[in-house]
């Protein structure tokens, strides 16, 4: 693996980003930024770990794996286990036992799509817990101060995800009051380290998003995130999205498109310039029963499976492939064995790290654009035969 380095140069502070390689012909670029916890190399992706843990792994074998960071969320982990809880312990590393970087997400987008919303205001938005209803006030101060304590490598501001769709108008005001957000965000305190990113907004709407880089690159950011994508668009809208956004933002700071995911997705994303992604697919996937490979994804539950000995993907060297069979892995899934979730998230994150790995290899060695064809002309969503 080639995603991560253990430690930052000597010389090098948090939030040091160095683009290493541009491939020529279009905006792929390999790069390398320091957190306070290690040196992340770009292009990245990110497991997510919304409750201080990736499901059915271990923090050790993400690690060997060759992850370097991982994403957690402020407004779950202030719902429960509570703030104080974790800063008594020494901080979200500490807590949940992990040496490389986190990102935190504000919890902007979980207050507006999981909560029962009450008031919208100037300061923030006040409403009521997703699972037990209990009162909670959310704006940028808090949330800042929620991350300041976690102790995450990177923060992200609050922000308002407009829903898709949404008319011109209602993503104006979100993007009002995103903006006023973020320039609130920048003037908090932080952990010692801790880098803050910008979150580009403004929907489906150029006008609105070209404002929205415009300015947050004006209050000078440690990276910019563009948001507001994967929220139910037709996927032409999500790589519109990204392209439109990239070229506005800083040469010289990291670029995430937040919850961006699918292979062919991130592909795209790195030749418009996006440097950082993150998800939620290969593992829900895998507890689902679908496998990622090289060539494609399929559903490993399917009966024709049922006494096929190879491994889930054949020439992978993941621990799942290299000791057990499809026929066994469907058998725990069908009857509900924990070890079948861990077996298929263990494969899938490992084809995540080693695809992003190859992608990071191909900038480096001059020949993205070859990477990139051959990865569209072989690659299927769904595989209906995974070994021809």
């Amino acid at each position: 693996m080639i995603m991560t380095s253990a430690t930052p140069p000597a010389h090098a502070p948090p939030g040091s980003f160095e683009v290493l390689a541009v491939d020529p012909h279009s905006g792929a670029r390999a790069g390398r930024l320091v957190t306070a916890h290690g040196v992340v190399e770009t292009p990245v992706f990110m497991p997510v770990g919304t409750q201080a843990s990736v499901k059915a792994m271990a923090p050790h074998e993400l690690a060997e794996m060759g992850f370097g960071i991982l994403l957690s969320n402020t407004y779950h982990l202030n719902d429960r286990p509570g703030i104080e809880i974790i800063a008594d312990c020494g901080g979200l590393h500490r807590f949940m036992g992990w040496n490389g970087a986190i990102l935190t997400d504000s919890g902007g987008f979980q207050v507006f799509s999981l909560s029962n919303l009450n008031k919208i205001t100037r300061d923030g938005v006040e409403f009521q817990s997703h699972h037990d209803g209990r009162r909670h006030f959310l704006g940028p101060r808090e949330a800042m101060e929620i991350q300041r304590r976690l102790g995450s490598d990177i923060a992200m501001v609050f922000d308002e995800c407009a829903p898709y769709p949404c008319d011109r108008d209602y993503a104006c005001q979100a993007l009002e009051r995103t903006l006023s957000w973020a320039a609130s965000c920048r003037r908090q305190p932080r952990a010692e380290g801790q880098l803050v990113f910008g979150i580009v907004q403004g929907s489906v709407f150029r006008e609105l998003r070209e404002r929205s880089a415009r300015e947050l690159v004006a209050m000078d950011f440690d990276g910019y995130a563009i948001g507001g994508l994967s929220v139910g668009e037709p996927e032409a809208l999500i790589l519109a999205g990204m392209e439109h956004a990239a070229p506005l933002l800083p040469e010289d700071r990291p670029r995430y498109a937040m919850g961006v995911g699918l292979l062919r997705q991130m592909v795209e994303g790195v030749a418009r310039g996006v440097d950082m992604f993150d998800c939620v697919v290969p593992t829900r996937f895998a507890r689902n029963g679908t496998a990622f490979t090289r060539k494609g994804r399929y559903p490993v539950k399917a009966g024709r499976f049922k006494e096929d000995l190879r491994p889930i993907e054949v020439g992978c060297d993941c621990y799942a492939c290299r000791h057990f069979s499809r026929a066994y892995i469907r058998h725990l899934l069908n009857v509900d064995e924990i070890l079948g979730l861990r077996l298929m998230t263990i494969h899938n994150l490992h084809r995540y790290a080693w695809f992003m790995s190859e992608v990071r290899r191909s900038i480096l060695d001059g020949n993205f654009g070859a990477f990139r064809e051959a990865f569209h002309r072989d690659y299927q969503e769904l595989l209906v035969a995974p070994d021809e």
